[in-house]
């Protein structure tokens, strides 16, 4: 806790000290969640050929991952499990997050659900997402007669 400065009676330095103690707690993340909330960062990208849905999973196994494509919308869940500790252990701090997470994304009318593809390589799972043929920006040129 970081408390700027102190007045005589300690009154504003208790209520600096308060104010930080509930945006410390809110900052973080509970104890076994995901930072962010249960979920993962993640950026989403358009080109003129798709989209790109990028999000980081560190420590995972590929096969704890599960990404659907249903009624235009992309699913990602997985699940980090907490190391069981040696015997004779004991945590002194754990910032590490654990447990279950979902995200899902909205996808546009012009992806094509069935090109999708998803690697996940040094901790971030990308996952790539087409546009339909006639979705893509096209040139036309004009001849003059």
């Amino acid at each position: 806790m970081t408390t700027l400065w102190n007045d005589r009676n300690g009154g504003f330095a208790a209520l600096t000290a308060e104010v930080d103690r509930l945006v410390n707690g809110l900052a973080r993340p509970a104890a076994g969640a995901w930072s962010y909330g249960l979920a993962p960062a993640a950026d989403v990208l358009e080109t003129e050929a798709g989209y790109r849905v990028v999000l980081d999973l560190p420590g995972l196994e590929p096969a704890a991952l599960k990404i659907d494509i249903e009624n235009d919308t992309l699913s990602v869940q997985a699940e980090r499990k907490q190391p069981v500790l040696a015997g004779g252990e004991t945590v002194h701090r754990s910032e590490r997050s654990f447990g279950t997470f979902f995200r899902s994304f909205r996808l546009p009318k012009t992806v094509d659900g069935s090109r999708v593809e998803a690697r996940y390589e040094g901790g971030v799972l990308t996952v790539e997402l087409p546009k339909r043929e006639e979705a893509k920006p096209r040139t036309i040129s004009v001849q003059v007669k």
